[in-house]
This record gives C-alpha cells, sequence and structure tokens, in this order.
C-alpha cells in the first residue's frame, strides 16, 4: 500500500533508525523491543489510537524493523508507516485481554523463528504501556535470552529536533496561542468549567494558520482558588467565582507535537501574594531564558529560576521544566532532561522544552493557592525561543 501522508521523508526516518542502532550497539542490545508509542511513531510513523493493547516495533540490528500488534490495527500500521506491508505483523484477536494467553507469547514465537531466542533483548520495562505481565511471558518464553532495560534509549535519541519536527511544534505553538487568546476573550465570573472547556477544545481541534489541530497527551488542567495548589486537577461543571485565580495548563498539538504553555487569570483584583508571585516569576523566568543556550546545562536554568524565587521567599520542591516534542498520552513530556538542580545534561541547539515554572502553594498562611505562567522554548546557539506568543503575564479580569 503506497504511503503518501508520512510526516517526515525516508531520510529522515532512516536517520533515525540509524541512531538507535548505534545506541543499542553502545548499549550491548542486540534487539529492541519498543513499546512506546511516541517511540514506535517518531520511528516508522505510526499513528492510531491502539496502545490500549498491546503492539510494538522491533529492531535489530540488521534485519528490517517491523511492526507487531492487534491484527485489525495492522490495517492503521499500513495506512501510517514507511515499512513494507511484510514488515506489519498482526496477532488474531484472540490475544486480545484474554486470561488463557498472551500477545507476548506469538511475539516471543516471531523473535525465536528469526535466530533471535539467545540474544540481548532491550525492552522499555519503565514505561506506561509495557506491562509486567508482557514482561513475564516474554522471560519465561524465551529463557535463553538476555533482558536489559531500555526504557529511555530512543526517547534519548528524540531530544535534539530536526527543521521539520521544530516546523511543527511551531505549528502547535500557534494553535495554543489560539486557545489562549479564546480563553482571554470568553472568561468571565458564573461561566461553567466545562463550556470554557468546550471553547479551548474547539481552538484546539480548528486549529490556526491553516493547520488544523490534534488531540494533545494532557486534558486541559484548570483548578481555581484553593485548588489551584494541586496541580494536575481537570475541570468540573461548576461556574467559575469572582474573586479567584486560575491557571489553564494546555497544549496546542500538531501531527503528534505538542507545544504546552500556562497562563493564569484572576477574576477580580488579586491580592498581593498573587502580585508578588507574579513578579518573582518573571525574574526568575528572565534568568532561566537567559542560560537557556548551547553549551549550558539543564541545571543552569533551573538554577537561575530558583535562586530568584529564593530571594522572594518561595520555595518551589518540583523541577522546573523537561524536554517536550512528540507526545501520545498520558504525558506530553519526552521523560528525559529535566530542568533541575541535579540534572547536568549538556544543552544542545534545538532541543526543547517547557519551562514549567508553576506554583502550587498548600499551607500557605494566605490559604492554598496556585499560579502558573509557563514557556515552551527552542534552545539556540546564544540564546531560547519561544514557541507560542502569549503575553507573559497574569491576566486580571474585573
Amino acid at each position: 500500500m503506497a504511503r503518501t501522508n508520512l510526516p517526515f521523508t525516508q531520510h529522515e526516518y532512516d536517520v533515525r533508525l540509524a541512531k538507535t542502532r548505534s545506541a543499542m550497539q553502545s548499549n550491548g542490545i542486540d534487539v529492541l523491543i519498543v513499546s512506546d508509542p511516541s517511540n514506535m511513531h517518531w520511528l516508522t510513523g505510526y499513528d492510531g489510537w491502539s496502545f490500549y493493547v498491546h503492539q510494538a516495533v522491533v529492531i535489530s540490528l540488521n534485519d528490517p524493523p517491523f511492526w507487531f500488534g492487534r491484527g485489525q490495527d495492522a490495517e492503521g500500521a499500513k495506512r501510517t508507516v514507511y515499512m513494507r506491508d511484510d514488515c506489519i505483523i498482526g496477532y488474531p484477536d484472540h490475544y486480545v485481554q484474554a486470561t488463557d494467553c498472551h500477545p507476548m507469547e506469538q511475539l516471543a514465537d516471531l523473535l525465536a523463528g528469526k535466530g533471535w531466542s539467545s540474544k540481548v533483548i532491550g525492552v522499555e520495562a519503565d514505561n506506561y504501556y509495557y506491562s509486567a505481565k508482557a514482561d513475564q511471558v516474554l522471560r519465561h518464553a524465551l529463557s535463553n535470552a538476555r533482558f536489559l532495560d531500555a526504557t529511555s534509549l530512543v526517547n534519548w535519541q528524540r531530544a535534539v529536533k530536526s527543521e521539520q519536527e521544530l516546523t511543527y511544534m511551531r505549528r502547535a505553538g500557534a494553535i495554543v496561542s489560539a486557545m489562549h487568546r479564546r480563553i482571554a476573550e470568553t472568561i468571565e465570573p458564573g461561566m461553567r468549567k466545562n463550556e470554557l472547556v468546550a471553547e479551548i477544545y474547539d481552538v484546539a481541534c480548528r486549529g490556526a494558520d491553516g493547520f488544523g489541530g490534534d488531540y494533545p497527551a494532557i486534558v486541559p488542567l484548570l483548578p481555581s482558588g484553593a485548588d489551584a495548589a494541586a496541580p494536575h486537577l481537570t475541570w468540573d461543571d461548576q461556574p467559575l467565582a469572582n474573586n479567584s485565580c486560575t491557571f489553564f495548563e494546555i497544549a496546542g498539538c500538531y501531527r503528534r507535537y505538542h507545544c504546552p504553555l500556562s497562563r493564569s487569570v484572576h477574576l477580580g483584583r488579586p491580592p498581593q501574594h498573587i502580585i508578588d508571585a507574579e513578579q518573582a516569576i518573571q525574574e526568575g523566568m528572565a534568568a532561566g531564558l537567559e542560560a537557556a543556550k548551547a553549551g549550558n546545562r539543564a541545571c543552569d536554568i533551573a538554577g537561575a529560576f530558583f535562586t530568584i524565587l529564593e530571594r522572594y521567599g518561595i520555595i518551589k520542591d518540583n523541577r522546573t521544566g523537561y524536554s517536550i516534542g512528540l507526545a501520545y498520552p498520558p504525558d506530553w513530556g519526552e521523560r528525559t532532561i529535566s530542568l533541575r538542580r541535579s540534572d547536568e545534561t549538556v544543552l544542545e541547539a534545538n532541543m526543547t522544552f517547557h519551562f514549567m515554572t508553576g506554583l502550587w502553594m498548600a499551607g500557605r498562611p494566605e490559604g492554598d493557592w496556585g499560579l502558573e505562567i509557563t514557556e515552551s522554548i527552542i534552545i539556540g546557539e546564544t540564546d531560547a525561543a519561544c514557541l507560542a506568543d502569549v503575553p507573559r503575564n497574569l491576566i486580571v479580569k474585573d
């Protein structure tokens, strides 16, 4: 079947495969089983909502990679991956969510049939999509193989973005910018949160600048008032109250590439602790962005930001950012580099991060509250560029 809508050129897929094989060799891995859908997509183009069942892309050092998944999803693979149809292998449906058999039995037979039953096999062991049962079945069926944890092996190959990837992320940035403009235009006291989320999704799907939006890996997060001290609450059908602050952590998504961005809206005049916190975030972000350039380290961004917060007497006991790019639910982070004082990863041009400067303040004398003003950035040789274009300030609607 001819593939006519691949997101990248064959050359780019070839480069990605070569990088992955080089990393496999460096880690002593003969065969790599890739179950993370973001990594599957990055390596082959596969795109489908099928990650609730067992599936994988299998890479050896020499043979062509192959896609393995549910039989009915093989049709989706034929329409989205660059590989030949004979490299797309579906398993029978009686394996799906069965208690008396498991898809990994079939995968083990495939690997044995290729002469790989005694090879060193890498698996993404600490991954949302690779279960303890899958690991148990594979190890039992391939008892002569040696298994290694290759959880982040492919993720690390994705850290530096190509020009095409950056184009997609900038389009996602335009979408999230439009989403925040819609929030600022429509939010008002008494508006039910679910109605505001409908406005957010309307823009997220319609897109921006002629490019339609994809579904994001995380749903909109928008807690208000005291609930904003909890960073990962979603929404309900209750009306927005006056004299309260709501942060909006959302992302634009284009062809699976994400641009997260947070802004906060205060309905009514903000209290002094919110004004002071915004000032601390603004100064800290300016310091962190100044350090966000090739040759510096992830910890340099974090240290610059945290030092400013501490001058204001604010303690943020969580990381202040993470690598982003291609993603599927439940997370839009790449699960590699973190912007924290202990991460000494050297920054390279075209790495991309969500500079997550959010404050979630529980147990404070003034009560519980939260504030998020963030940026998604591209690391440059001499400075950082923002992927979105939204004024970096607290939005106040009296």
